[in-house]
């Protein structure tokens, strides 16, 4: 019962919760505060008959709804009615009225239509006035942006680029951020870019045609430097000679008067050739227009590429370097080539030291020294090079000039040129060697045209004539013409062009920057070089010539004897020239003396060889008939011959003019010593041939026939061919074979195996050996003529005899021989 109750209870709770459920689903619909959506699923998710019950449930809310409106109305009728009444009443009075308004609004309208045409255009005006007034302040704001682009395209058109950069700089900072919402502005930041790239390959192009320009005129540049450094070395030097006329005024008062005159005059001409010159005056920037490479660097510049920009031209200008100090292969043949060579190295570093000084970190002196320096080695080596192709010393000394100018033009500009006149002093030892081969051929010359004569002088000119030439002196000298000096015309030649080479050798060494006493010693030991070697080398081949004679020989010792005695002249006048005394310590002397004295002894040697060629020649053509058995009472034809000529060659000598002391001692020594040579000669020939291991035996009648030849030797040496010889001094020269053929004629060996080694002996001078050999060729000629010849035999017991005496003589010989070569 209790569980049953409980049950009710439930279902009590239920209902009423239902009910209180669908109330508030009611109450929910009427005021439409929530969706009914979710009201209406509150109520069918409950239960199955939920619905059933809230349908029922809404039919009596809308029943007792209805009730109360029917109320609502029966109560409100009586007032509807009477309203619907009223309305009526004024429905008349309310058309009247819409008439009127109607009326009065079309009154009102076609009244209000021009006021409403004026309005519309006042407001149009207005509208206009105010885009008006925006338009010109937005023009404002935009013409100063537009005036700038526009400034900028005409700064482009005329090539101011630096100033077109300046304006971009200004628009992009200044002018373009105002009016940057513009299109146009947009268009004018993207063109930016692109006219700073046309401006920087437009430079560029200008900066190219810029390099090529001054590659073109950089010889001309030079030109124009070295020509204006000469000229201002050239006024320098005359104002210099002009102060030291006017210090040395008083010293040399007349003398320097005509110096001065003449100095005056040069000076003057130097001013007046400055003057004319002076309009002229041309500089590397009168040739060449710089301004592409300064505009380029003001633009690389401002666009922050400087340094790309130094790069580039640097490297540029190195290329260019490379190829100005490339040489053509033929600028050694002509002074044209060197100085076309030259001009355009000083063109290129004068441009260079332009740029220095007028641009402010684009070349440094850095940059130009160490460019300087590799150009230098360059032109060094080029120089050595070329220098050593060139045989004409007139081209090699106008390259010294050339050298000289350009280092004085490069040095005006601040470059050290120091190295260049050190080359110089190797230049000048091949320009000496090229004047010694010149001079050479000059001396040369002088003496194939020389007729080796004493130089006829007619009257006094033609001495003044001669001695203006060469210092000819001799106080003993008769002053009667006609006469005839002993030298020949070479010593005159030969002195002038001495003379001349100093004065080559001292055009190389001016302008070279030395001091007095170093050109003087130059001038020396160029002159030394050209006496010991060039003319030393002419004159032993000279002499050395198959057609100069004995008489030409005597000759050329003459003239060396007085080329001898002028080189002190050559010493004063090299001293003149440099202003540097012989006493200095330092002071080089000539070499001539022993050129000269080895020349002579060169003649003279020569003179005793042709001398003993002769003797030699006349001695091929003896023919002796070594097995005659007696002599043909008279001298062999071929040696008459031979003393003949001997004779008529030493009246030659002794016949030469002497017209003083010393010149008839010389003359007469080299008489006496060539005569004494020659007798020697012969005598040892004639030993020789007496000796001959080809001649294996002598008769007894050749011996005699040998023996007449010697006597007529011994008679020409007695009668005296050459004065001066004391007593039978050239007697002696046969004393050899007189002693030994003596020996052989007298048969007197017993006297010399008694007296050998004795100094009182009778045959002193005839050697065992010597002896030896003679008596063995005498004894086979003995034998081979007892052979032949049947005669008594008391003759043939004589034979025996003598034969048996001279084996015993022979065996004695030969022990002596023996003796000799052990003691030796």
């Amino acid at each position: 019962m209790e569980r049953k109750s409980k049950s009710n209870l439930s279902e009590l709770y239920l209902e009423e919760n239902k009910e209180q459920i669908y109330e508030n689903a009611l109450a929910e619909i009427q005021s439409f505060e929530l969706p009914l959506g979710t009201t209406l699923r509150s109520v069918y998710d409950d239960q199955p008959n939920a619905h059933q019950k809230f349908m029922e449930k809404l039919d009596a809310c809308i029943r007792n709804h209805d009730r109360e409106i029917e109320k609502m109305c029966n109560f409100h009728h009586q007032g509807f009615v009477d309203a619907i009444t009223e309305l009526l009443k004024v429905r008349a009075d309310a058309e009247k009225l819409k008439v009127q308004v109607t009326d009065t609004n079309r009154r009102l309208q076609d009244a209000g239509k021009e006021v409403i045409a004026q309005t519309e255009e006042i407001i149009r005006c207005r509208v206009q006035q105010r885009n008006i007034t925006t338009v010109v302040e937005k023009l404002q704001l935009c013409l100063p942006a537009l005036e700038m682009y526009s400034k900028l395209k005409e700064q482009m058109s005329v090539k101011r680029y630096y100033s077109a950069l300046k304006t971009m700089e200004q628009l992009e900072n200044l002018y373009l951020p105002r009016v940057s919402q513009y299109r146009f502005c947009q268009i004018m930041i993207e063109n930016l870019p692109k006219l700073r790239e046309e401006i920087k390959e437009i430079s560029m192009s200008d900066l190219k045609d810029f390099l090529e320009s001054i590659r073109k005129h950089s010889d001309r540049i030079g030109e124009t430097a070295m020509k204006q450094a000469q000229q201002q070395k050239t006024f320098s030097t005359a104002l210099q000679k002009q102060n030291n006329v006017n210090y040395g005024r008083n010293m040399h008062l007349g003398r320097n008067r005509i110096l001065e005159s003449k100095n005056e005059i040069t000076l003057k001409r130097t001013f007046e050739d400055e003057d004319e010159h002076e309009e002229e005056v041309l500089t590397a920037q009168d040739l060449v227009d710089f301004s592409p490479v300064y505009r380029c660097l003001h633009i690389y510049s401002v666009l922050g590429d400087g340094e790309i920009f130094e790069n580039y031209y640097r490297k540029q200008r190195r290329k260019q370097a490379r190829l100005v100090l490339q040489p053509q292969s033929s600028m050694h043949e002509t002074v044209e080539g060197y100085r076309r060579y030259f001009s355009q190295i000083v063109g290129f570093f004068v441009v260079e030291d332009h740029i220095l000084h007028v641009t402010q970190g684009l070349v440094t002196r850095t940059y130009t020294d160490e460019l300087w320096n590799m150009a230098l080695s360059k032109i060094i080596a080029v120089l050595r090079t070329h220098s050593s192709y060139c045989s004409d010393p007139d081209l090699v000394l106008e390259l010294k000039n050339l050298i000289v100018v350009f280092a004085d033009t490069l040095q005006g500009y601040g470059f050290p040129v120091n190295r260049l006149f050190d080359l110089l002093f190797e230049i000048r030892d091949q320009y000496n060697e090229t004047l010694l081969k010149k001079w050479s051929v000059l001396f040369r010359d002088i003496f194939e045209a020389d007729n080796y004569s004493p130089i006829p002088v007619a009257n006094e000119e033609e001495y003044r004539i001669v001695i203006s030439k060469f210092p000819f002196q001799d106080a003993e000298l008769d002053k009667s013409f006609p006469k005839k000096l002993p030298m020949s015309q070479s010593v005159p030649q030969i002195y002038m062009q001495v003379k001349e080479f100093i004065y080559a050798s001292l055009k190389f060494s001016e302008s070279l920057h030395r001091s007095s006493t170093e050109i003087d010693d130059m001038l020396r030991k160029s002159t030394n070089l050209l006496l010991t070697r060039t003319l030393s080398s002419c004159l032993q081949n000279l002499i050395k010539k198959p057609h100069i004679g004995l008489t030409e020989l005597v000759q050329i010792i003459i003239n060396t004897t007085h080329l001898e005695q002028a080189c002190k002249y050559l010493e004063d006048f090299i001293s003149n020239i440099t202003n540097i005394s012989q006493l200095t310590v330092h002071t080089a002397r000539l070499y001539g003396l022993s050129t000269f004295k080895d020349a002579r002894h060169a003649a003279e040697g020569e003179i005793y060889t042709k001398l003993n060629q002769k003797i030699d020649e006349f001695i091929q053509i003896a023919d002796y008939d070594w097995t005659m058995s007696e002599s043909d009472g008279r001298a062999s034809g071929y040696l008459m011959d031979l003393i003949n000529f001997l004779r008529s060659t030493f009246q030659v000598f002794t016949h030469l003019p002497n017209n003083n002391n010393d010149h008839a001692a010389m003359s007469g020594k080299v008489a006496q010593t060539a005569c004494m040579s020659a007798c020697q000669h012969l005598s040892m020939s004639l030993m020789q041939m007496l000796l001959d291991s080809e001649l294996k035996q002598i008769s007894m009648g050749a011996i005699q026939q040998f023996n007449l030849d010697v006597i007529q030797c011994e008679l020409f040496a007695s009668s005296e061919p050459v004065p001066g010889f004391q007593g039978d001094t050239l007697q002696l020269a046969f004393i050899d074979l007189r002693q030994l053929l003596d020996l052989f004629m007298v048969w007197d060996w017993s006297t010399y195996l008694a007296d050998y080694g004795q100094a009182t002996s009778k045959y002193l001078r005839v050697n065992p050996s010597t002896a030896l050999t003679l008596l063995e060729k005498v004894h086979r000629g003995m034998k081979d003529s007892s052979k032949k010849n049947n005669i008594f035999a008391q003759f043939r017991k004589n034979d025996r005899d003598k034969q048996k005496l001279i084996e015993t003589v022979v065996k004695q010989l030969r022990s002596l021989v023996n003796g000799m070569s052990q003691h030796t």
